[in-house]
C-alpha cells in the first residue's frame, strides 16, 4: 500500500518492496541474498559484526540442508538475538519485537501478549519462538522458503485494520534499527492493547499525533487500486488491476471486505 505523508510518519512506501524467496533451483548467490534478508528482518536492521554471524546455520542453508524457516528459527533462538532483544527488555517489549521480526506485524490485542507470556512462563523462550514459526499464520504467509517481511502496512487476508496504526509504533524507517530508537527496552503498545484502543499515528520527527490534512482529509471519495494476491506456493504470472471509488464513511468496511477476498491494496488516492 502506498503510504500518505510517508516522510512525516517515518516510513517509506512498500508497494515496490520485493519478497525474498528461495525458489526451486536456487543458486549460492540466491542463498546469500536470503541470509542477508533474514539477518536484516530478524535482527531489526541492527548492525551485525562478522564474528556474530551464525556460520554453521548459514552453511546448512547454503547447501540445502535446511529451509529458510529453519534458518530464521536458528537466528531467533540464538544468543545474538537474546542479547539484543530479550535480556535487557521488558518481556512485553520482546513479544512486540517477536511479532514484528517473525510475523511482520504488530500484536493486535492484549490476548496475544498474554498468550506468548504464558508460553514463555510455562515452556521457555525457545518454545515461544517456535509458537510464531510453527503457527498457521507464518506457514500461510511465508511457508518454508520466504523470508519474513513487514506485512503491517499492506492490506492482506486475515489481518486486522488496527494492526496498520499499531505498526507505526514499531517501525520508524528502513534506516533505523530496533535498538536505535529511544526508550528501547520499554513496550510501545501496552496502554493501547490493554484498553483495546486504536493506536494514533505519530510524527517520526516530533512525536505529535497526525490528523487532518497531514494524513488526508476524512471526507469525500477515495479511489482504491487493488490486485489479487498470489498464494505462497503459486506464482502469479499475470495481474489484474481493479479500481473502486468509495466514500470515506465506507472506506474501512471496503478495506475489510477486500481483505477477506485476499486482495492487495496497491494505492489509496483522492477520487
Amino acid at each position: 500500500m502506498a503510504i500518505t505523508a510517508a516522510s512525516r510518519l517515518g516510513i517509506s512506501a512498500f508497494d515496490d518492496t520485493s519478497m525474498v524467496e528461495l525458489r526451486p533451483n536456487w543458486s549460492k548467490e540466491d542463498a546469500k541474498v536470503a541470509i542477508a534478508a533474514v539477518y536484516r528482518q530478524v535482527l531489526g536492521n541492527d548492525h551485525l559484526m562478522k564474528s556474530e554471524r551464525l556460520t554453521s546455520a548459514e552453511s546448512l542453508l547454503g547447501d540445502g540442508s535446511i529451509p529458510v524457516r529453519e534458518f530464521v528459527r536458528a537466528v531467533a533462538k540464538s544468543e545474538l538475538y537474546k542479547s539484543k532483544f530479550f535480556y535487557n527488555n521488558y518481556h512485553p517489549r520482546t513479544i512486540e519485537l517477536n511479532f514484528k521480526h517473525l510475523l511482520g506485524r504488530a500484536p493486535y490485542d492484549e490476548s496475544e501478549i498474554i498468550e506468548h507470556l504464558t508460553i514463555y512462563q510455562n515452556q521457555g523462550f525457545e518454545a515461544d519462538i517456535d509458537s510464531y514459526l510453527d503457527s498457521n499464520e507464518y506457514v500461510e504467509n511465508f511457508g518454508d522458503n520466504i523470508v519474513p517481511y513487514y506485512r503491517g502496512f499492506s492490506s492482506q487476508r486475515g489481518q486486522k485494520t488496527v494492526g496498520f496504526t499499531r505498526m507505526f509504533q514499531l517501525y520508524r524507517g528502513y534506516a533505523n534499527s530496533d535498538r536505535a530508537q529511544g526508550n528501547t527496552g520499554s513496550p510501545r503498545l501496552t496502554y493501547d492493547l490493554a484498553r483495546n484502543m486504536a493506536t494514533p499515528m505519530l510524527s517520526a520527527s516530533r512525536g505529535k499525533v497526525l490528523k487532518g490534512k497531514e494524513v488526508g482529509e476524512r471526507k469525500g471519495f477515495y479511489r482504491l487500486r487493488t490486485t489479487q494476491r498470489a498464494t505462497a506456493k503459486a506464482p502469479q504470472l499475470r495481474r489484474t488491476i481493479n479500481e473502486y471509488v468509495v466514500p470515506y464513511e465506507r472506506l474501512s468496511l471496503t478495506l475489510q471486505q477486500l481483505n477477506q477476498k485476499g486482495c492487495q491494496i496497491l494505492s489509496i488516492t483522492d477520487a
